[in-house]
């Protein structure tokens, strides 16, 4: 919800300052293989606000696989009100897939084919996607789909002769948040849904209270919806978050996010029972903003 940009092209531009965002994310901790995410963005306005310019580097690591993406980002800003713009995003870049599947130890099989290095992955996919961002001072709701392209990435062909081709998937993101309160005490909640095919549908919810502007405490839940062949969908509880902010000074912003991860990783061998604080998950935000006028420390930035 403090990265926007990374999911949603339109939001480029919708600080009003040039804005300087770096998140970097360790999952289960103590996991070999876990996931790990790294994000370094910059967005700032142009032409009096009516259009919006971005950069973004991402890193994801998890097993094997090590990606590295880069994309540029436009956004078009129409007023629609008072207080109220419209802004219609696109992005386009390219992401460097590696996947060294001949690094991987203690197989059961040594002499599988598929690890004994002509399967290795080593390629750069260009992609593009797009993006709706309604927002005010008072709330926001966005629509986004931020890689269009299904590249693929690899091709396995077995001794049955049967091809196996994995490719990239679209994932599609809705969100939603808005700000209540007067003075020195504010509430924010805010929603986010997303999708992917082959994968459950994911409802993230978060509650986030601001004292005197200078410092929030939140909470988060996570919940994944689940379809098993024959059954009816269940929703599956995946994580709570506890997270804080800190607004240093009117430029910078220091936060950290807590997952409290529920999950099978918990379970211990002998009981089964799951130990509800057994895998951390840290996340840390750091924002820097240029450009600060009185205008705009008068009227914060919550979203």
């Amino acid at each position: 919800m403090f990265n926007t940009l990374a999911i949603n092209p339109a939001y480029a531009g919708s600080r009003d300052v040039l804005s300087l965002t770096t998140l970097g994310r360790y999952q289960w901790v103590g996991v070999e293989g876990a996931p790990k995410t790294f994000t370094f963005s910059m967005d700032s306005p142009i032409k009096n606000e009516k259009m919006g310019l971005g950069l973004q580097v991402t890193r994801d690591e998890v097993g094997l696989q090590k990606n590295t993406g880069l994309y540029l980002t436009y956004a078009y800003r129409i007023k629609v009100g008072p207080r109220s713009t419209l802004s219609f995003g696109v992005q386009g870049g390219a992401t460097n897939v590696r996947w060294a599947l001949s690094d991987a130890q203690n197989l059961t099989n040594p002499n599988d084919y598929v690890f004994l290095g002509a399967n290795d992955q080593n390629n750069i996919l260009p992609n593009f996607g797009g993006g709706l961002y309604l927002s005010n001072d008072k709330g926001y709701i966005g629509i986004s789909c931020p890689q269009i392209m299904q590249n693929p990435i690899s091709k396995f062909t077995p001794t049955d002769g049967k091809s196996s081709i994995g490719k990239t998937q679209r994932h599609y993101f809705a969100m939603m948040g808005f700000v209540v309160g007067k003075g020195s005490f504010k509430i924010k909640p805010s929603t986010m849904v997303r999708y992917t095919q082959g994968a459950p549908l994911g409802f993230d919810g978060n509650l986030n209270f601001w004292i005197k502007d200078k410092i929030a405490f939140g909470v988060s839940g996570r919940i994944s919806q689940f379809q098993a062949m024959g059954q009816d969908s269940k929703n599956l509880f995946d994580a709570a978050i506890g997270m804080i902010e800190l607004q240093l000074t009117p430029q910078f912003k220091l936060g950290y996010a807590y997952d409290f991860t529920s999950n099978k990783l918990n379970d211990t061998e002998k009981t089964g029972v799951s130990r509800f604080l057994g895998i951390p998950t840290h996340e840390v935000l750091l924002r820097y903003e240029f450009g600060f006028g009185k205008n705009k420390i008068l009227t914060p930035r919550y979203f």
